[in-house]
């Protein structure tokens, strides 16, 4: 009988933690599935001292090179009409598999599924990841992750459940020169694909050095903002302008840059930051955000990342009849 679920996991040298990410989904209450263990060329012994005895584990190799390829090789020979991503280095928790199912058959609208997740480290998760972990958690209806796209990926890679003929139409995984699972979110949302989120808590998320996010260039901060740029020019932006950038620090100037870059002019930046405004930079004015009250007709792309800036952006453009989506968004 095939499976209900193929579950797609990319290793190259999986090390300590293979073991458990493995065990983690042949453990899973839901049984109708398959793993398939997609071997990226590794050099350490982490596979070999695997169990292979369940007849639900599949280990082949990948015809390529990296973890778009491995991926996409794996979904080649996936023989379920799910397709789930699961990483070396995580642990699903054992209902994982049977609430995501579950979840698609009660949202028959929805293409693709993640789920909430729990950040932990062996030296304990710092304010940041707990902030990212609670935005993360906090994005689970189709609505707010179609609002909060462009501030990071709402979907933690690992935890992606795909119905088959959505994988397909988006063609799996590219190699953009920026995060591949981040670029397959943004073609989903460009497509008009629906995302969301069952409520639980179904995965932990692993933090450690050795993460790929973290040794490979293409997961740095500013390839982040240049695929929210290419993605932004070719979809969101297009028919509305004329564009406003509330910052004009170094994260304000670098998303001007890569707009411009696409082809999206911007007419000038918001500040509330006594000493730029008034100013310029790059050439375009610093203006003082009651601006906004003069250019009902601009579009603002909020680009300030710290912590409790978009509370505040919100709910200033709000008040003053702005509408997310609409007449602004954040990038940050």
């Amino acid at each position: 009988m095939e499976p209900a679920v193929s579950v797609i996991m990319p290793v190259r040298n999986g090390g300590a933690f293979l073991k458990t990410a493995v065990e983690s989904i042949l453990g899973q209450s839901f049984t109708s599935l398959e793993l398939i263990l997609v071997d990226d060329h590794s050099d350490d012994s982490s596979i070999d001292r695997l169990c292979l005895g369940d007849s639900r584990l599949r280990v082949i190799k990948n015809t390529g090179s990296g973890v778009s390829s491995a991926f996409n090789t794996g979904f080649g020979q996936a023989l379920g009409p799910l397709l789930a991503r699961m990483d070396a280095d995580d642990i699903a928790l054992p209902q994982r598999i049977e609430r995501q199912v579950a979840y698609l058959g009660h949202h028959p609208e929805v293409d693709l599924c993640g789920c909430c997740v729990e950040i932990f480290a062996e030296d304990g998760v710092g304010g940041g990841n707990l902030r990212y972990q609670a935005w993360l958690n906090g994005c689970r209806s189709a609505e707010s992750i179609h609002r909060e796209m462009f501030i990071e990926s709402p979907i933690p890679n690992p935890t992606a459940m795909f119905r088959r003929q959505a994988l397909s139409r988006l063609g799996g995984y590219n190699e953009p020169g920026w995060p591949e699972d981040y670029d397959l979110y943004l073609r989903a949302d460009m497509m008009g694909m629906k995302m969301g989120k069952p409520e639980e808590v179904l995965l932990r998320w692993r933090e450690h050095g050795q993460r790929l996010t973290r040794t490979a260039p293409r997961y740095a901060w500013k390839r982040f903002q240049a695929a929210k740029a290419h993605y932004l020019s070719r979809h969101r932006l297009l028919g509305k302008g004329p564009f406003i950038i509330w910052g004009a620090g170094p994260g304000g100037r670098l998303m001007h840059d890569l707009l411009l870059r696409e082809g999206t002019r911007v007419e000038g930046f918001l500040e509330v930051h006594p000493r730029r405004i008034g100013g310029e930079k790059r050439g375009l004015p610093v203006w003082p955000v009651e601006e906004i009250e003069r250019r009902r007709d601009a579009f603002i792309l909020a680009a300030v990342g710290a912590a409790g800036a978009r509370e505040q952006i919100r709910g200033y453009l709000l008040q003053h009849d702005f509408v997310e989506g609409e007449n602004f968004l954040f990038v940050a």
